[in-house]
C-alpha cells in the first residue's frame, strides 16, 4: 500500500518510539492550519484498562442513536487503518495516503514522533469528513500525549487508573493518576470510572483546581450488576456484547459518558442498544473457521485477548474462573516493557499449560524461554515455542481431548494471530 511507504518513513524522524511532549506536535498542528479545532464534539478517553473497550461501547450507542461517529485508537491490529475510523468505518487507504502525506510536507523533516505526526494525520482526515462525534483515545498517559492538544473537549472519560508504563508515567499509582488526570479541561464534565482510593483522591484535586465537574463512580453514577444509576434515574442495561465481567464495568463508564453528554439522542433505548450491540477485536474474541483455529481440530476453542498488564490479568482471570469445564492452554507473548509475572500471576492457578512465543513485529519482547520460566515459578507445566501456530499444534499433539486455548499476553501479538487466522479487525 502506498501509505505504508509513507509510515515507515515517519518512524525514523526521531531517535525515540516515546517521547513526551506537547511542542512538536503543535508546532506541526499550526503548519496545517489547526484541524484539531475543526473536529465534531470531542470524547476525550484516557486511563490504564478498559479505553478501547468504553469507546467501543460509546460508539456503539451513538449508532445505535444514528450519530456517525470518528474514533481514533492504537495500536492497530493488522493495518493501521484501523486506528484512524472515519465515521465509524477504517480509513480508506486513498484519503489516509492523502493526510500522511500533508504532515509528512507539513513537517518538513523536523524530528516528531510516529504517534505525534500520525495523530495530527487522523485530526487532519477527520477534519475533513463531517461527523457527529470523535471519540479520541490517548496513546500514553494524557498531560503530554499528543491527543491533548484538544482545548475544549464536550466530555472528558478516565477509566481504572492502575500500574503501567511505568519509565515513563512514574512508579506509583498517583503518579500514574496525575498524568491520566491531565487530560481534564476546565468546566469540561469528566466521566471516571471505578478508581483506587489513591487514583480518586489525586483526580479530585486536580479537577477542583482547574474546575472540571466529575461525574464519579460510587458517587454520582453506579454500577453495580446491570444496574446503573445516576441522578436522571437507574435503569438495567442488557447484556453486553463484549464477553467478561470486566465489560460491565467498561459499559457502566460508557452509559455515565453517553448521560454525561445530554444529547437527546443518547437515550436510554441508544445505551441499551448500543451496549448489546458493541465489538471489539481482540478483546476476549473467540475465532472459528480460519487458518489456525483449524490446527486444533473441533473439539478446541480458540480464544483471543490482548491484554498486558496485571489488571489485564485479573480481569481475564475473572472470566476464566468461570471456564472450569474444560482444561484450559495459555499461549502468551509479552513486550519486555514489563515483568511477565504481574500478567500471568492472576491466572496460573487455572492453567492446565502454558506456551511462551515470541510478539512478531514487536521492537522488544521477552524470549519464549523467559515466558516458560515465568510460568514454572508460577507452579505451570510451561514449554517455549517459535510461533503461536507452533504452540498451538504442540497442544493438540500433546493434550488430546476438548479444551479451551487463550492466545494473549499482547495486542501485537493478537493482531498477528488475527492476521494469521485470516480474520478482520476494525474501528
Amino acid at each position: 500500500m502506498p501509505s505504508d511507504a509513507v509510515l515507515e518513513r515517519l518512524t525514523r524522524l526521531h531517535p525515540k518510539l516515546i517521547d513526551l511532549s506537547l511542542d512538536r506536535i503543535e508546532r506541526l498542528l499550526d503548519a496545517l492550519d489547526r484541524p484539531d479545532r475543526a473536529l465534531p464534539p470531542v470524547v476525550h478517553v484516557a486511563g490504564t484498562n478498559g479505553k478501547g473497550s468504553v469507546i467501543a461501547f460509546v460508539k456503539a450507542i451513538c449508532e445505535a442513536a444514528g450519530l456517525s461517529a470518528h474514533v481514533y485508537v492504537s495500536p492497530h491490529l493488522i493495518r493501521f487503518n484501523e486506528r484512524i475510523g472515519v465515521r465509524g468505518r477504517p480509513i480508506g487507504e486513498e484519503p489516509l495516503n492523502d493526510a500522511l502525506a500533508a504532515c509528512e510536507e507539513a513537517n518538513g523533516g523536523a524530528p516528531i514522533t510516529f504517534f505525534e505526526i500520525t495523530t495530527a494525520a487522523a485530526f487532519l482526515a477527520f477534519s475533513r469528513v463531517p461527523a457527529d462525534i470523535a471519540l479520541i483515545e490517548t496513546g500514553l498517559g494524557g498531560r503530554f500525549d499528543a491527543t491533548n492538544v484538544i482545548r475544549a473537549p464536550a466530555l472528558s472519560v478516565i477509566t481504572p487508573v492502575s500500574r503501567d508504563h511505568v519509565h515513563f508515567l512514574g512508579e506509583t499509582v498517583p503518579e500514574i493518576a496525575f498524568e491520566k488526570a491531565g487530560i481534564l479541561k476546565p468546566g469540561v464534565p469528566a466521566a471516571i470510572g471505578p478508581q483506587r482510593p489513591e487514583a480518586d483522591e489525586v483526580i479530585a484535586a486536580r479537577a477542583a483546581e482547574i474546575g472540571a465537574p466529575l461525574l464519579r463512580h460510587g458517587r454520582e453514577w453506579r454500577m453495580e450488576g446491570r444496574s446503573f444509576r445516576d441522578a436522571k434515574g437507574a435503569f438495567e442495561i442488557p447484556p453486553p456484547g463484549l464477553i467478561g465481567p470486566h465489560q460491565l464495568e467498561n459499559a457502566g463508564i460508557a452509559a455515565a459518558a453517553a448521560r454525561a453528554l445530554g444529547w437527546p439522542a443518547l437515550d436510554r433505548a441508544a445505551i441499551e442498544a448500543g451496549i448489546a450491540a458493541a465489538r471489539w477485536p481482540g478483546r476476549l474474541q473467540r475465532l472459528a473457521g480460519g487458518r489456525l483455529s483449524a490446527r486444533l481440530g473441533p473439539d478446541r476453542e480458540l480464544w483471543l485477548d490482548g491484554g498486558h498488564n496485571r489488571s489485564a490479568g485479573e480481569a481475564l482471570a475473572r472470566v476464566t474462573e468461570g471456564w472450569s469445564d474444560l482444561p484450559l492452554h495459555l499461549v502468551m507473548g509479552h513486550l519486555a516493557v514489563r515483568p511477565p509475572e504481574e500478567f500471568l500471576a492472576p491466572l496460573a492457578g487455572g492453567i492446565a499449560s502454558f506456551r511462551g512465543v515470541p510478539v512478531p513485529g514487536a521492537y522488544a519482547c521477552h524470549p519464549p524461554e523467559r515466558l516458560a520460566q515465568a510460568a514454572r515459578a508460577l507452579g505451570v507445566d510451561a514449554h517455549p515455542c517459535p510461533a503461536a501456530a507452533d504452540a498451538l499444534d504442540a497442544i493438540a499433539r500433546r493434550h488430546p481431548g476438548p479444551s479451551r486455548v487463550l492466545v494473549c499476553g499482547s495486542l501485537y501479538l493478537a493482531g498477528a494471530v488475527l492476521a494469521e487466522e485470516g480474520g478482520e479487525a476494525g474501528t
